[in-house]
């Protein structure tokens, strides 16, 4: 016995992913209904070696059904998701909306699984942003292991992130550099970002962090730990998927490199391909379609009492999003729901 499935936002790059990963995995579906907005409404969509066809979220009534994916913005998330839940529809959000609120399960299934139970409260889940997932999934192990008192990270992330229309810009305004007389003006980022990068993702706080930094911040301490201290710097980079983070961790304790590689390779989630030698690590290119993070460059640092240095890539499709989004429902069917097991 399988569950009755929505996926809202299904011809997007996450609400692909999202179908591709319930096939991939076997998720038990005994019916799938594929929600767009009015503009793709009708698009189809593959599943399971079938064509489904969008129908409008709009109009959609969502009582009857046990588990609803979100892979739309925040705007139809507020109207949509509150819809669903009040219908008995268990909601798996994508969006930032929910993320910040108390009642609201934050989660990563390797990192607080627990969590999945106070779902009941509001019949929402909420699903972390992209780079807090894939860092959060390396932390835990460690901190596990020697308490975490302070991160430093900076990212390095994909276009995708922002969507189908920023991997068209990127698309465009590289060949228009090699085509004399076309100039594609930046629309979805501040500045070009063919063959440049930008310190800024998300609009600016009045304490000089951007939204996305600040989100790393009180995202990593609901699901980990409200007493580690951590500061971010966001950037976003002309590659097209695979988010990446050089991520410094200040312990209590003193942790040995050749320890981390150990409790790292036995972590759930986690792949280290460390080898100290050119190529002997793993990049955003090699790690598309991979549901690991991938963890290279460890090294003790010394500048700091009990510090180490690591490198983490993950697929910001999968386990950034859609992957996560599957692995909650798959946690909520085995703990909660417990059909199809």
């Amino acid at each position: 016995m399988g569950y009755r499935v929505v996926v809202a936002g299904a011809t997007g790059n996450v609400g692909r992913e999202i179908l591709n990963i319930m096939d991939e995995r076997l998720f038990p579906v005994d019916d799938i209904a594929v929600l767009a907005s009015r503009k793709s409404l009708g698009t189809e969509c593959d599943f399971g070696g079938k064509t489904l066809r969008t129908l409008d979220l709009e109009l959609f009534d969502f009582s009857g059904w046990d588990i609803a994916l979100f892979a739309v913005g925040s705007d139809a998330t507020q109207k949509y998701a509150k819809i669903a839940a009040q219908s008995g529809c268990i909601v798996i959000d994508n969006s930032s909306l929910f993320r910040n609120d108390p009642r609201i399960p934050l989660i990563v299934p390797e990192v607080n699984p627990d969590a999945i139970f106070n779902y009941k409260e509001t019949n929402i889940i909420a699903n972390p942003n992209c780079s807090t997932a894939q860092l959060v999934v390396a932390l835990k192990p460690l901190h596990d292991r020697a308490k975490i008192k302070r991160v430093v990270v900076s990212t390095y992330q994909s276009v995708s992130g922002s969507g189908k229309a920023a991997m068209d810009e990127l698309w465009d305004q590289t060949k228009s550099l090699f085509v004399y007389g076309t100039d594609v003006k930046p629309k979805q980022y501040p500045k070009q970002i063919a063959f440049n990068v930008i310190p800024q993702i998300d609009k600016f706080m009045e304490d000089g962090q951007t939204k996305e930094e600040w989100k790393m911040v009180v995202e990593t301490k609901k699901i980990l730990d409200t007493k580690i201290k951590l500061t971010a710097t966001c950037v976003r980079v002309p590659v097209f998927v695979g988010h990446a983070e050089s991520v410094n961790v200040e312990f209590d304790d003193f942790v040995d490199e050749d320890e981390v590689r150990d409790i790292l390779r036995e972590a759930p989630g986690i792949m280290v391909i460390d080898k100290r030698e050119a190529g002997g690590y793993t990049t955003p290119v090699e790690c598309v379609g991979d549901y690991a993070t991938f963890v290279s460059r460890i090294r003790q640092d010394s500048t700091v009492e009990n510090g180490i240095n690591f490198w983490c890539v993950s697929d910001n499709l999968r386990k950034g999003a859609a992957l996560n989004a599957v692995q909650i429902a798959e946690l909520l069917g085995r703990r909660c729901l417990k059909q199809g097991n």
